[in-house]
């Protein structure tokens, strides 16, 4: 009897041990298909959806969520199962991937069986709270581990008690293991997109910049005062400290933003520049920041700030005065934490960048009244460097009238070849409010009207050329003078190609504050009516 029992078991201990060969087989296929599944799956907002249904055919489970560590350390879920529900960020942030028990776990680099209902939550409320809203009975945590570390985990729930086998968990580690190497291609192609479309982002801007900028050559200093300045911005560049420039429009204040990231550790990357005065209140932090799709009406495609773009490279805010008030607060606190979040987005990007600024005007005054906030002022007047108008250094008028004319007569095919000595004279004696760059525009005219080969600068732009610029009143009445005297010249039109603020080498909206300041208004006319007030 007992042979008869023997030789019967034989049967269906054969049929079991074909039934786990068949089970091992059909789990290495599952194995194989998932690789050949993750291998192609580069992007990772997809690579749940495309592992799920062979998750549950190597292992059966209810429900599954992937969750990915964030570089700078916590926890972030980046696909949750449809059937979850009451995911918050309470319950992300109880969650610390360097902290017990997921530490352990982690380290172990295999699957952990959890049994909800025995284990330890203590301090874990929020979690515990999420785990009961869902049912989850039972838990099974899979580490995602490459040789650069765990970069984050699986979680599959179950709704019954039935616990996760150690051929459950074992399955799961040797899935795990796949699925990792494709977490790792994902984020190394998700970061490769994310340079490649900066470097795009940096080569509009760069273009943007060449085609924009206005080029005052190499800096030109024969003056004392502005090789001081030059002393000053050898000094500053060799270092990362925030550099304030001052000085008065037209003075060349980008330029030694220029020379500044030219001298420094930072010159291989870009200097991106900022006008705080040209874009409106409501879009200059679109403009700072970036913006996300959909965050405003308008915003139809993402778009990267200048902040970004400033990365490991310099940031240059020109007229800084000119932020309104409301925005500074978030200026101050970019600026202290070099941390921002694009319109629209929660995620927050770290930025290193070296500042420059620069304004036309007093920032001291306007925080006395309270039109600038002291503490953005103290932020940015590390080391400032303040630029002497051209008045000052009459020294450096003659070398930039040569440098401008030799420029525009190549430009403009003329050939000139010297400038006539009483016009060098009378450009030497000129008061210069639009400083460097209503010296380069006058030249440019004189050029384009010069038919030998000696420039003639027209006298009928200086009649009053020949009195020195210190006398006749204070350097206000001079001023007030030359502009009167170019309105009228002009008839009063103060913007378009041949208005005033052309010819002066501003821009129209610094001439009407000048304007402003001095008291300029247009004489009463002939037939008895009031002066009109400077336009707005």
């Amino acid at each position: 009897m007992s042979t008869r029992g023997d030789s019967g078991d034989i049967p269906a201990a054969s049929e079991a041990r074909e039934r786990e060969l068949e089970a091992e087989r059909e789990h290495l296929r599952t194995l194989l298909e998932l690789t050949n599944t993750v291998v192609t799956t580069r992007d990772l907002a997809s690579l749940l959806a495309a592992i799920a249904p062979m998750l549950r055919r190597v292992v059966s489970h209810d429900r599954a969520s992937f969750f990915l560590i964030q570089p700078e350390g916590r926890l972030g879920a980046h696909a949750i199962s449809p059937g979850l529900v009451g995911w918050t960020d309470e319950v992300a942030s109880s969650i610390r991937p360097e902290a017990e028990p997921l530490a352990t776990w982690f380290a172990g680099r295999r699957a952990v069986d959890i049994d909800v209902e025995r284990f330890d939550w203590t301090g874990r409320e929020p979690i515990r709270a999420h785990v009961a809203a869902n049912g989850v009975k039972r838990l099974c945590i899979v580490p995602l581990a490459t040789p650069r570390g765990v970069r984050g985990y699986l979680a599959l729930d179950r709704l019954s008690p039935r616990a996760f086998t150690s051929v459950d968990t074992e399955r799961l580690s040797q899935a795990g293991a796949q699925i990792a190497i494709a977490l790792e291609n994902a984020l190394a192609f998700d970061e490769i997109a994310t340079l490649k479309n900066r470097l795009a982002d940096e080569n509009i801007y760069l273009e943007q910049e060449i085609r924009n900028v206005q080029h005052f050559g190499e800096i030109i200093a024969e003056s004392d005062a502005l090789k001081r300045i030059l002393d000053q911005v050898a000094t500053v560049a060799a270092t990362d400290a925030t550099v304030l420039v001052l000085g008065e429009t037209g003075t060349g204040k980008e330029l030694v933003a220029r020379a500044i990231h030219a001298a420094s550790e930072r010159r291989g990357r870009a200097l991106v520049t900022v006008n705080c005065a040209t874009s409106p209140a409501g879009l200059l932090e679109s403009e700072w920041f970036g913006h996300e799709k959909g965050a405003f009406t308008g915003a139809l495609a993402q778009k990267v700030g200048r902040f970004e773009l400033a990365h490991q490279g310099t940031l240059f805010l020109d007229e800084i005065g000119d932020v309104p008030l409301e925005l500074q607060a978030k200026l101050l606190r970019a600026l202290q934490e070099r941390e921002i979040e694009r319109l629209g987005s929660t995620r927050t990007i770290r930025v290193d960048f070296r500042l420059i600024a620069a304004t036309n005007r007093n920032l001291e005054e306007m925080t006395g009244s309270r039109e600038f906030r002291s503490d953005l002022y103290y932020r940015l007047n590390v080391f400032p460097i303040r630029i002497p108008p051209l008045r000052e250094r009459t020294e450096d008028i003659p070398p930039l009238v040569r440098y401008f004319t030799q420029r525009f007569a190549k430009r403009l095919r003329r050939p000139i070849e010297s400038v006539a000595r009483e016009s060098m004279e009378m450009l030497c004696r000129w008061p210069w409010p639009g400083n460097v760059r209503e010296l380069q525009n006058v030249v440019e005219r004189a050029v384009i009207l010069c038919r030998g080969r000696t420039l003639t600068v027209p006298r009928a732009d200086f009649e009053s050329a020949a009195q020195p610029a210190t006398t006749g009143g204070t350097l206000e009445d001079v001023e007030r003078e030359h502009i009167l005297r170019t309105l009228e010249q002009t008839g009063w039109v103060i913007g378009g190609p041949h208005g005033a603020a052309e010819r002066l080498g501003l821009k129209r909206t610094s001439l009407v504050s000048t304007m402003r300041r001095l008291g300029v208004v247009r004489p009463k006319p002939t037939s008895g009516r009031r002066g009109e007030a400077p336009p707005r």
